[in-house]
């Protein structure tokens, strides 16, 4: 099975620097396809989309990344997977890629009876329809993936009003706590993310198309 990284609480910086260079090391194929687990401090992280200034009023530190999208919100109680996926033997699909990441959040959130879906036209998990209780954002560099996912557990989610996350209202971030009115901790949750993963991501699922691009040096392809 594809190994799971469990960082614990991690500053985002820091973090950021160790998942480029697992990139780095994935396309040099001295790592296997992984899926990195982490908590981090508060922190608001902006992707290529940009944002309407809220970020840097929000009193969060703020970091530009690569990923795809606009601004969300990192902090405690939130379940943050990187996702070290060479796309190669899986077609170069990036669109089928960011499905099956979307995926592995709904399975996930449905071990807790909640049901999570996929909206068409707004990355993410969606509750209802209405409510979002995890975002999306990745980045490929040479057909390798990193960024990933953002799946509220318990955190406070008052953070998010102190900007527009992913272009929305914070009102619409709703949390595994907030669905099950009752607290819900990380390492209730972390099994069935890591199950999900598994099945979803434990072997290529299709041939590689030798005949497609070369690859991007970074791409950015998913909104937060």
């Amino acid at each position: 099975m594809p190994p799971v990284i469990d960082w614990g609480l991690r500053d985002y910086a820091e973090s950021l620097d160790a998942m480029r260079a697992l990139v780095h090391a994935r396309r040099e194929g001295a790592v296997a396809d992984s899926l990195v687990l982490v908590e981090h401090p508060p922190v608001v992280t902006v992707g290529v989309e940009g944002d309407d200034g809220g970020a840097a009023r929000s009193g969060l530190p703020v970091v530009n990344v690569e990923r795809g999208g606009h601004a969300t919100y990192h902090g405690p109680g939130q379940l943050v997977g990187y996702p070290i996926v060479d796309l190669e033997p899986r077609n170069r699909d990036v669109r089928r890629f960011v499905h099956d990441v979307e995926e592995l959040v709904v399975r996930a959130v449905e071990a807790f009876g909640v049901k999570g879906r996929h909206e068409s036209g707004r990355r993410g998990v969606w509750v209802d329809g209405s409510r979002k209780i995890a975002s999306i954002g990745i980045a490929v560099d040479h057909w390798v993936t990193f960024h990933g996912f953002a799946l509220n557990v318990d955190p406070d989610l008052s953070a998010f009003d102190r900007f527009h996350p992913c272009g929305f209202d914070g009102s619409v971030m709703t949390s595994l706590a907030r669905e099950l009115g009752r607290p819900v901790t990380l390492a209730e949750t972390r099994p069935a993310v890591v199950t999900a993963w598994e099945d979803l991501f434990g072997r290529p699922d299709r041939a590689p198309r030798p005949e497609q691009a070369t690859a991007p040096s970074v791409s950015a392809r998913s909104p937060a």
